[in-house]
């Protein structure tokens, strides 16, 4: 375990902890506090971007496009609280918290695999800010540079994740960003709701062809893309915070609200389903760039989580490693990877992310609940090396996903059919009737649930 002289400190002056749980007295956030910060995780460009992806991507119809956002952010929220919830408990960072169903090595393999997701996230975020900025700046200035907004935007979020969480929530957030995030998007959903024809919008016809239940993936991935996260800022909460009821209600509210945001972006302006087309619409619904720019506060948010979570992540398995060295590294690495993003690998890579992270929090849960939602700081201490029991239904899980529906590169989805066929199985299972989130999370749930437990694999 890492020692207190092991750890850096942030401008602040705040410790963070690489391994040991956060002590008391520095464990400083209210529910409010965590409102605040999931409520705007929760909202951005890219969450209306993804909702006009439900439309244009699988043909719902309005009312059906809805009734998706509202079942999956359901859906998909519950995992969040829980993991809220166990980093409020044990006070320790989210990778932390997977020591003693994986073991000390096994969750380093769990942290690498977060830490490309999150880097992932933050070079999507970057491309998505730069392409929103550069049509503001075109529209106000005539300048047409991508490649020096994607520079900008990388920069400003780094210097966000070297601050740190307690920085971001109390002198950034709650003193003026949220306020503008909150008035912008208010204007324009206001502006959108009066420029489309909501009669029309209502009752036209499902154009498209793909069950609803993977629409419904679509919405629970953006909630599980947080789940790896969500303890990095809970363990800094006060003991009486409502985690879990703060980041489920806060979170819920917000990601829906641009879920169908984005809907009626779709259908009712037309708009097409990247970061370009929603910020072109939003410009010219809404009144102006300005507004857009507005916007762009709440996004840069979005990437400071992830930046400042991938090296909380990094630091589960190289903890002497300075916090500020990791935040730089990651923002620089994302940075060069947002010059290449393109809207089409953006949706591959939403489901691949909920394959691989869905069925990991269901181990999660399995082994959380049958501990009685308590491990207790003795299990970080004596977690085993490997324990390679809990990757069983890990992998199966992952395994179901893709059998349901293949997420990834067309030779990849060709190559889980070709497997599947050839055992005699049908493809997909129950014609992706049921998604692939719900059943890769139940089948990893329940293994886990009748494997051995955690406390009977030794070292």
């Amino acid at each position: 375990m890492a020692s207190v002289a092991d750890r850096d400190r942030t401008v602040d002056g705040t410790a963070l902890e690489a391994i040991e749980p956060v002590a008391a007295e520095r464990r400083t956030l209210s529910g409010l506090d965590l409102a605040v910060l999931w409520g705007d995780l929760s909202v951005g460009l890219l969450v209306i971007v993804t909702g006009a992806l439900l439309v244009t991507a699988f043909g719902l119809s309005l009312p059906l496009t809805l009734l998706a956002i509202l079942v999956g952010g359901a859906i998909g929220c519950l995992p969040l609280a829980l993991v809220a919830r166990a980093g409020h408990r044990e006070g320790v960072a989210t990778m932390v918290l997977f020591r003693p169903i994986l073991g000390e090595r096994g969750s380093a393999i769990a942290s690498a695999v977060n830490v490309i997701q999150l880097v992932g996230w933050t070079a999507v975020e970057f491309w998505a800010m730069a392409q929103v900025a550069n049509v503001a700046s075109s529209r106000l200035l005539g300048l047409d540079a991508p490649g020096v907004w994607t520079a900008v935007v990388a920069a400003i979020c780094t210097v966000l994740a070297i601050g740190g969480p307690i920085v971001v929530i109390r002198r950034w957030l709650e003193r003026f960003g949220i306020y503008v995030l909150i008035g912008s998007a208010v204007w324009i959903t206001v502006e959108v709701l009066l420029a489309g024809d909501l009669g029309t919008a209502w009752s036209a016809p499902r154009t498209g062809e793909l069950p609803f239940w993977l629409a419904v993936d679509l919405v629970i991935v953006m909630p599980v893309s947080w789940l790896a996260l969500a303890a990095d800022y809970t363990r800094f909460a006060r003991s009486d915070a409502r985690a879990a009821t703060a980041t489920y209600a806060s979170y819920l509210f917000g990601n829906t609200w641009f879920y169908a945001l984005g809907a009626f972006l779709a259908i009712g302006a037309g708009t097409t389903a990247d970061a370009v087309g929603v910020g072109s619409a939003i410009v010219a619904l809404a009144g102006g760039a300005v507004v857009l720019l507005a916007l762009l506060v709440g996004e840069s948010d979005n990437a400071f989580a992830d930046i400042y979570s991938a090296a909380v992540s990094t630091r589960n398995v190289v903890p002497r490693i300075a916090q500020r060295s990791l935040v730089v590294a990651v923002g620089t690495v994302a940075f060069v990877l947002a010059l290449t993003l393109s809207m089409e690998r953006y949706e591959l890579f939403l489901l691949l992310l909920g394959s691989v992270f869905v069925p990991l929090f269901g181990v999660f849960a399995a082994e959380y609940l049958r501990s009685g939602s308590r491990f207790g700081p003795e299990a970080f201490l004596t977690s085993p090396r490997v324990r390679w029991v809990a990757f069983i239904p890990w992998l199966l899980g992952f395994a179901v996903y893709h059998w349901c529906a293949p997420a990834g590169p067309a030779a990849w989805a060709d190559g889980v059919r070709g497997v599947v066929e050839a055992i005699g199985l049908p493809f997909p299972l129950f014609g992706s009737r049921l998604g692939a989130s719900l059943p890769a999370f139940l089948v990893a749930f329940a293994l886990t649930w009748v494997l051995p437990r955690r406390g009977s694999i030794t070292r």
